[in-house]
């Protein structure tokens, strides 16, 4: 299995990260892609990646579109060139937290996905009730970017309609996995194509609840993926190989990730 997005460089994994690595390696988890979020995340995650089963991406978060530098796109551009990247990410626009005024989400972004067209690079999209602004933006780049992946799906039944026309990939975490609020996904999930499932833990974050017996600890991490691809298969009636396997070979392909 490949963990899509993991945020490893968060502080709760300050003291222990090559040990939450080796657990997600005796888990199953062959690669990790660790998700840059600004600029002082992504050279981080540039720095622990390795290139062989830890990957990065840089890019600006939503919530961090008013913090940035002036130089900030110079900086991302001279990051997005580091061997190990494989996405310009984590990008895209949050109107539910809206801890960036929108206009300065919306300009942010899309200098990302210019950068990601330039370069070739596939993008990995946060997309948090944008009211559709997400995808009218994205929509002007579609045809230019190589692929594109919706991480982390908690859209409407409109939202993943217009994704799947477009031929973008839906990132799916431990949200299915929870009873109170994943019900709407745990319907939609079924409605996505084979080839454009992928599966993720963005941990520290999103731990499944399904887990038994529950963790002590609240702290989510790569090697509870298995979780999530569980509760996948049990929503759409697929043994759990299949979704190991189907979900693998398409994140392989999606971030061009050596085999």
């Amino acid at each position: 299995m490949i963990d899509i997005g993991a945020n490893l460089t968060n502080p709760s994994f300050t003291d222990d990260r090559e040990e939450v690595v080796a657990a997600a390696h005796a888990a199953g988890v062959t690669k990790i892609v660790i998700t840059g979020t600004n600029i002082a995340e992504s050279e981080a995650a540039v720095a622990i990646a390795d290139g062989q089963t830890l990957f990065a991406t840089t890019g600006v978060h939503p919530h961090d579109a008013d913090a940035v530098g002036q130089n900030w796109h110079e900086e991302l551009d001279a990051l997005a060139l580091s061997e190990h990247v494989v996405a310009i990410g984590e990008t895209g626009l949050d109107f539910y937290r809206g801890y960036s005024e929108r206009p300065q989400q919306e300009a942010i972004f899309a200098a990302q996905l210019e950068l990601a067209t330039r370069l070739e690079m596939p993008v990995f999209v946060h997309d948090r009730e944008s009211e559709g602004r997400t995808f009218a933006i994205l929509n002007e780049f579609k045809d230019a970017l190589p692929d594109i992946v919706v991480h982390c799906f908690t859209g409407t039944d409109a939202d993943l309609d217009k994704y799947l026309e477009s031929g973008f990939y839906v990132g799916v975490t431990g949200w299915i996995c929870d009873e109170r609020r994943g019900a709407d996904l745990r319907r939609q999930v079924k409605r996505i194509p084979d080839d454009k499932l992928l599966i993720e833990t963005d941990s520290p974050y999103l731990l499944p609840r399904t887990m038994r017996p529950r963790p002590k600890s609240r702290r989510n991490v790569p090697a509870n993926l298995p979780w999530v691809a569980q509760e996948v298969a049990r929503c759409r009636d697929q043994s759990i190989a299949h979704i190991e396997e189907t979900t693998h070979r398409n994140a392989e392909r999606f971030f061009r990730l050596p085999f």
